[in-house]
């Protein structure tokens, strides 16, 4: 085993100091790939470790929920701060570098965690993760670009993603398990291997192919982002972002309290948000490759928005337990492929070179509409215990999202300017 460890780290050497052949490409473009995606999954994993432990860490800290919370809102937050920054690393010093730095962030702060006795250690240690996401995240579709030819790069980009949906699984799945009483160490100490060791591996088997896809120094971060904001369809992208990662993030985060109307407990809502899940997985995989083939990438993101529509209210007013798992997979089967359609959509309109700002753009315009959406659906509730107005404004959200889904254009033949 360690002779078969060896021989592969020298031969990923070997293939970073010399050209490739085309065979050599195809095969080493795969595992490029995964060693992203495992990164991207460990940056979800490390987020969403706390959300199932709230309670738990209330009573370990004495704090309130509010503070506790910041564990995991720390990363919206801080992804609106670093996301222009992160996008103009990845096009100007290559997404290698910018994901490896980013990689090496969390795992910086993933060691820190085990230290935890203190809350505000904890605190720090986050959001030392947290920074180091959108290196992380953002580098997707430079890399696709990079490695894949144009007809794969939803395929790639879809295959990212669900590293990034596999990671929010686990995160949540797996972190309870590892608990002991408010003894949080063990799983502290787990995820901070995880963390460490993708690193390492992503560094070690990295290399960029193409360096002619880099911006030349002269051309500042501000100048890159006023040319992207030239470009009308790559705005409606953004707008479309902040409206689709809105109503995401807003149906995941009040869930369970609006299925507890239904008579589902906490465990039911956990089980339909998997079956969310799990169906994205599958759809990011089969939906972005069907995109692929017919060369067309428009008429599948009208999709994600229509059927998004169509089951959206029968899922959360469902009454049956089976009923409720099969809508909540197939929303999801549906729906969460759209993410990957939206970054590829936005590389293809922006250009290689500027395929990291272009994400970042995308990535900061959702994550802005997810953290104003989930306040929004809170206020419009009000003092009612009826979810009815946050319900209806999900809707709206996915009728503007279907209408700006209509009026952009297809990008799968687009020059870059």
């Amino acid at each position: 085993m360690d002779t078969q460890i060896y021989l592969l780290i020298l031969s990923s050497k070997n293939l970073q100091n010399s050209d490739m052949s085309e065979t050599e490409n195809n095969a080493y473009k795969w595992i490029v790939l995964a060693v992203f995606t495992a990164v991207a999954g460990v940056s979800q994993m490390l987020w969403l470790n706390f959300a199932p432990l709230i309670s738990q860490l209330m009573v370990k800290y004495d704090q309130s929920e509010s503070m506790i919370s910041l564990l995991i809102l720390v990363f919206p937050l801080l992804y609106v701060l670093f996301s222009i920054p992160s996008g103009s690393m990845i096009d100007k010093r290559g997404y290698k570098y910018a994901v490896g730095f980013g990689s090496v962030l969390m795992a910086i702060g993933a060691v820190l965690r085990i230290y935890n006795a203190h809350f505000y250690v904890l605190l720090i240690a986050q959001i030392i993760v947290a920074i180091g996401q959108p290196y992380v995240v953002n580098g997707i579709s430079k890399l696709v670009a990079d490695w894949f030819p144009k007809e794969e790069h939803a395929l790639a980009t879809g295959l990212g993603t669900v590293g990034m949906f596999v990671g929010m699984a686990l995160g949540l799945g797996v972190t309870p398990a590892l608990v002991h009483g408010n003894n949080i160490t063990p799983a502290m100490i787990f995820f901070a291997v995880i963390s460490v060791v993708s690193a390492l591996v992503f560094i070690l088997f990295t290399k960029e192919q193409h360096k002619d896809i880099h911006l030349p120094g002269e051309m500042s971060g501000l100048k890159e982002f006023r040319l992207l904001l030239k470009e009308k369809d790559l705005v409606l992208l953004l707008i479309l972002s902040f409206l689709a990662l809105g109503y995401f993030n807003g149906l995941t985060t009040w869930m369970e309290p609006i299925l507890a109307l239904n008579s589902f407990n906490a465990e039911s809502a956990g089980l339909a948000g998997a079956m969310l899940i799990l169906g994205g997985i599958v759809g990011s995989i089969l939906i972005p490759a069907w995109s692929d083939k017919v060369k067309k990438r428009k008429p599948f993101l009208i999709g994600c928005c229509v059927i998004g529509l169509l089951i959206t209210y029968p899922f959360l007013n469902v009454t049956g337990y089976s009923t409720l798992l099969i809508i909540g997979g197939v929303l999801g089967f549906f729906f969460l492929p759209g993410y990957a359609l939206l970054l590829t959509m936005s590389e293809e309109i922006a250009g290689a070179e500027k395929a990291g700002a272009a994400t970042s753009l995308l990535m900061l315009s959702g994550n802005a509409g997810g953290t104003i959406v989930i306040i929004a659906m809170q206020m419009v509730k009000g003092n009612q215990e009826s979810w009815w107005n946050a319900i209806l404004l999900m809707l709206i959200l996915l009728v503007l999202a279907l209408f700006i889904g209509s009026i952009v254009g297809e990008s799968y033949d687009r020059q870059p300017h």
